[in-house]
């Protein structure tokens, strides 16, 4: 350290206080990086790397940025998974003798976020803290860009419900104890489903004394009672560990984070991950893209606030009869109320990000942009309220109320912030005429200093005779007069020669001296008493910060029931009737998300209940059993979120878990194969599926031997019937059909097909019955198969189905193996009714030789 120069040594000292972050160093106009840091980033956002001399002769890595432009490059850091630590000159580098002080303002990572341009509209970006015992999990989840802080704990199930709300919120980062995190098995699972950044903290930072002191600090009461989660220790203990975490990378006051939210998940219905995923709800499983899921289908609102909320409320389906009912009438309302709809969603498409900019303003961060951006917001509130005062149902109304229009903040921010204010904000343009009588007196005397520049050029021009004279200004030397080289003899002895330049000299007058110092102290005063003017601003503003998360919660409510609306109207879709029975019967159903993408789709009803409590549903691949399958489980989802459905009718007994086993994967990160992970996700549904539990199948078994297979499914579906559970049971093994005989409440369905020619046509409708193939070679003729591979096919297959016809009708080799009774074996009887005791050695050996010799005639020696 001591071979460095000074402005290195500063470097490395604070690089040491954050060694796994990117130090962004401010040097004058530019963020430098220096070193490794320099290494990293140079290629990462594709630019120079060059050196610096760091004392002695050694060169140090360095590569920098445009401090007007780093958001820019920022989001490429964060992007990437970096922590970044900003430093800034906390002095004025012209008012300083010597090296200028810097520190660390900001330390931003992927969870703590709030630069707009960093982040998405419409997906919140979650922080969370993990803290678990023996039997129970806490966890605090805190999106620090709109002040959402939440709670909750449950007992049991620790991993199971863990990894569902990690599946649901998608969080970028998460805190957990060292004691956790040293579990390198469990790590590496939740990074699998979340793909987050993970740090550990000390554990006696998670204890339930530790938080308490946090939060009832950070709020301001006396104790937790008022927010509900005063009992519940672990999750107390993340949440302080959170608002820790925040205050040391945002080192602001959080003024924006005003309540915490405590919820339970028996409130909502619970979507592991494999159904979110499988179900495509706010991402394709398949590549991650958000188009062709049923957000992107039910998704019009004109807010991020709002198109957040909406993803939230589609990943938290409600259990409350109630509730849902409550958000129906809203939706019901504005679909009819097309006008009103209309006028709402235009009012509410000029509203800006309230949510987020409430997050900026709390953390210190807004610029006089944002500003107007609010002010412009809260200008639009009056004629919304003036709409919804319209409505009539009881949702609606309670949100107009919640509505606070704020005069006073809108009325301060119509007098003081300028109306096209720069970005910057210590370049003045910040604040209005009248605003400041200071200000304006300051504003007056520059003013007159530069009309009396602007009038030298003539006055000049008059007393030289050089007619090509003129006054300019740099930056860098300040006003001067320039005259061209031809004319430099003409130059009056009181000029002062300040610049060379290639067009001739540039001069100052002592008067001139004398008004420029005027005219930039004055500007140099302006600037300063303008920030200070804009601070005072902005904390007066903060004083509505919880009238402002309030109108934003309300806003997105309203965003939302009209987005439900808009896709009702313009889908036909209809408003099912939600309750507490044990029925779902749905009339011409679709799918929300497949029929956005053909011409024509063909409707299908449903009907679950006591008497047809399990669907067992065959017909040929490509056929539509998936897409029939998802779209009951979609159209169950849209009825408990307070949406209508894609139906004719609908009635809809309240569903507790969606349970979804499709498609085919593995899992080479975990060491599984595509069967095992079929059966994970199989022994998952079985172990917590109920009575109010709706289930998913769509072919179970197909990853092993084909007695393996159909014994696994045959079971399975068994076994779930008895459980008592809703199901849709599709499948290629015909075997199972045969359970429809054997149990009641399991019937047969088929997809309708048409053979012509050698050739199918898929009708796409569900029939009564079983199918009678699976068209299997059909279907491989549709892929593009070649001709001849599909006729030898067609040979094996006639040979197969001969010798299966044969075995058929061959009794004394036929084997029931899906009785519910297992066969009964003559040799094993014969066995049982032995009289061992009362058996002689001559008996004991005569019956042995009798038994061996059925057995070598019968051939039943493979039954026992």
């Amino acid at each position: 350290m001591s071979d460095l120069t000074p402005m290195m040594r500063q470097h490395q000292e604070l690089k040491k206080q954050y060694p796994d972050a990117i130090l962004l160093f401010r040097l004058g106009d530019f963020y430098e990086m220096f070193g490794a840091d320099a290494e990293l980033a140079a290629p990462l956002l594709q630019i120079a790397l060059t050196s610096r001399d760091a004392g002695h002769g050694r060169k140090m890595p360095m590569a920098g940025v445009p401090y007007h432009a780093v958001e820019n490059y920022l989001a490429k850091l964060i992007r990437a998974g970096h922590k970044v630590a900003i430093c800034d000159q906390m002095e004025d580098p012209k008012l300083t003798k010597g090296l200028v002080r810097r520190d660390v303002t900001r330390l931003i990572t992927p969870g703590t976020v709030i630069e707009g341009n960093l982040l998405e509209d419409k997906s919140n970006n979650y922080l969370i803290a993990v803290n678990l015992d023996e039997k129970s999990t806490g966890l605090a989840v805190v999106d620090v860009s709109t002040g959402h802080f939440s709670v909750t704990e449950w007992n049991g199930q620790r991993f199971d419900k863990l990894f569902s709300e990690l599946s649901r919120l998608k969080p970028r980062e998460c805190l957990m104890p060292e004691s956790l995190f040293s579990d390198a098995g469990f790590v590496r699972q939740v990074k699998s489903i979340a793909g987050m950044s993970i740090e550990s903290k000390d554990d006696w930072q998670f204890s339930a004394d530790a938080g308490t002191e946090v939060l009832v600090k950070h709020f301001g009461v006396q104790s937790l009672a008022g927010f509900g989660c005063e009992d519940l220790k672990l999750a107390i203990g993340a949440a302080g560990v959170l608002i820790l975490y925040l205050k040391d990378t945002q080192k602001a006051s959080l003024g924006h984070i005003t309540r915490l939210n405590t919820y339970s998940l028996d409130d909502f219905m619970r979507l592991d991950p494999a159904s979110q995923r499988n179900l495509d709800l706010v991402q394709r499983s398949f590549d991650g893209s958000s188009e062709g899921t049923l957000v992107s289908v039910l998704d019009m609102t004109v807010t991020p606030m709002g198109g957040r909320l909406l993803r939230s409320w589609v990943l938290q389906p409600l259990l409350n009869v109630e509730k849902i009912r409550y958000r129906q009438t809203g939706v019901a309302e504005m679909a009819a109320q097309t006008r009103i709809r209309q006028e709402l969603r235009e009012i509410m498409g000029k509203i800006q990000d309230l949510e987020r900019l409430s997050g900026r303003l709390g953390c210190g961060r807004v610029n006089a942009r944002d500003m107007i951006a609010l002010k412009n917001s809260l200008s639009c509130l009056p004629l919304l309220k003036e709409k919804l005062q319209k409505t009539s149902s009881e949702i609606l109304r309670d949100l107009n109320n919640r509505i606070d229009i704020l005069p006073g903040a809108k009325e301060l921010l119509e007098k003081s912030i300028a109306d096209d204010p720069p970005l910057a904000l210590k370049d003045g343009g910040l604040i209005k005429q009248s605003f400041n009588e200071e200000l304006d007196e300051l504003k007056e005397s520059c003013r007159g200093g530069k009309e009396w520049i602007a009038g030298l050029q003539q006055k000049e021009r008059e007393r030289t005779g050089i007619s090509s004279l003129k006054v300019g200004f740099t930056s860098v030397f300040g006003y001067y007069i320039e005259v061209t080289k031809s004319n430099l003899s003409q130059v009056p002895p009181d000029y002062v020669r300040r610049q060379t330049v290639a067009a001739g000299e540039r001069f100052i007058t002592p008067e001139l001296k004398e008004y420029e110092a005027k005219v930039l102290g004055a500007e140099e005063k302006i600037n300063e008493l303008e920030f200070q003017l804009f601070l005072q601003v902005r904390d007066e503003i903060c004083k509505f910060l919880p009238a402002l998360r309030q109108d934003a919660e309300s806003l997105s409510q309203v965003d939302v029931l009209c987005s439900f609306a808009e896709a009702a109207v313009k889908y036909r879709y209809a408003r099912p009737e939600v309750n507490s029975g044990d029925t779902i019967s749905i009339v011409e159903g679709r799918h929300p998300v497949i029929e956005r993408y053909i011409s024509r789709f063909v409707p299908n009803d449903t009907k679950l209940d006591q008497a047809e409590q399990m669907l067992m549903i065959t017909g040929p691949n490509m056929a539509g059993k998936s897409t029939y399958l998802r779209q009951v489980a979609l159209i169950t989802l849209m009825s408990q979120i307070g949406s209508f459905v894609p139906a004719k009718e609908a009635e809809m007994g309240l569903v507790d878990r969606i349970f979804t086993r499709v498609g085919a994967s593995d899992n080479l990160i975990a060491g599984q194969s595509t069967f095992m992970v079929e059966m994970n996700e199989t022994a998952n549904i079985i172990n917590n599926a109920t009575k109010r539990s709706l289930i998913i199948l769509d072919e179970i078994g197909r990853g092993t031997s084909t007695f393996d297979g159909v014994s696994i499914a045959w079971a399975v579906a068994e076994h779930i019937y008895r459980l008592g559970t809703k199901t849709l049971f599709a499948t290629h093994y015909f075997e199972l059909i045969e359970l429809a005989e054997e149990f009641s409440g399991i019937k047969n369905y088929n997809i309708a097909v048409k053979e012509w020619n050698e050739k199918i046509i898929f009708l796409y409708k569900i029939m009564p019955g079983a199918a009678d193939r699976s068209y299997g070679i059909q279907v491989a003729r549709l892929a593009g198969l070649p001709t001849d591979l599909l006729k030898r096919a067609k040979e094996i297959l006639t040979r197969l189905e001969a010798q299966a016809v044969d075995l058929k009708n061959s009794p004394e080799n036929q084997m029931e193996l899906f009785n519910s009774r297992p066969a009964v074996n003559p040799t094993e009887e014969e066995l049982k009714k032995i009289d061992v005791d009362n058996l002689t050695p001559l008996q004991a050996l005569n019956k042995l030789k009798e038994i061996q010799e059925k057995i070598n005639n019968q051939g039943l020696g493979r039954g026992i």
